[in-house]
């Protein structure tokens, strides 16, 4: 049997990442996830919340997950829609060099399900502060994406993202499917949108995006994976097809 191990670096305030992606990777057989933190307190337009994602706390804690050898690692944040998606490319080639894997990042993942599935006008779930926010359109929209719709909920402390209830989450995502979004991104993965996706999918026939299941999606698909073991977290993507990849798999 092939195993798989995943690697993703995750916010150190960040409670919903961790157990949504052990279930999700649970489901494949021999697969297993693995966790490097990086402080990340609070999110707004200020400089100190920027300078969390400077390059030596990445770079120590890519550094630290390659040694349990992965076959993909990912950075388990959202944080390039608002710093600029320069900022993930570059962090995905640095990743990769140090683990010696394939590298992906929750937003590219999400740009790159949006073009598989050939959709341009999209709903943005958040819990950030009005200043992120535009920031996160600015940059969906530098992409060539229409963001018809958007809810925030204007919160800033990172831990507090993860105790929005689903309910609360599911009435936004409802609501932008409700002002004309083709798909609807939930963007932070500390907001547990996990669980509601596959649920208002079926209801509205709007494909739900929810981060973390992104993620998880990425790794899997950028070393040939099989994603239908997704399909309860997110059926629309969990069913795009999966490049041919070159090479062997890692012991």
């Amino acid at each position: 049997m092939t195993s798989t191990r995943l690697a993703i670096m995750t916010p150190s305030s960040n409670i919903v990442v961790e157990p949504a992606c052990a279930r999700m990777v649970s489901a494949l057989p021999g697969g297993s996830v693995h966790f490097a933190r990086v402080e990340v307190l609070f999110i707004d337009n200020g400089k100190d919340s920027l300078a969390q994602f400077d390059d030596a706390p990445m770079h120590r804690a890519c550094t630290l997950l390659s040694h349990v050898r992965p076959d993909a690692i990912a950075w388990g944040g959202t944080s390039a829609s608002w710093l600029g998606l320069e900022w993930d490319r570059a962090l995905v080639e640095r990743m990769a060099g140090i683990a010696g894997c394939p590298a992906v990042t929750s937003t590219l993942s999400i740009l790159e399900a949006l073009r598989q599935l050939g959709i341009t006008r999209i709903g943005l779930v958040t819990p950030y502060v009005g200043a992120i926010q535009q920031r996160v359109i600015a940059t969906v929209q530098s992409e060539g994406l229409d963001v018809v719709a958007e809810r925030h909920f204007a919160m800033s402390d990172n831990f507090s993202f993860g105790l929005v209830p689903e309910t609360q989450i599911a009435e936004a995502i409802r609501d932008v499917v409700s002002e004309g979004a083709e798909a609807v991104v939930v963007l932070c993965t500390n907001l547990a949108g996990a669980g509601v996706a596959a649920r208002i999918e079926q209801e509205t026939g709007v494909p739900v995006l929810d981060s973390v299941t992104l993620t998880v999606w990425g790794a899997l698909r950028t070393i040939g994976r099989d994603t239908t073991l997704l399909e309860k977290w997110g059926p629309a993507v969990s069913r795009l097809p999966i490049p041919v990849q070159d090479g062997k798999d890692r012991d």
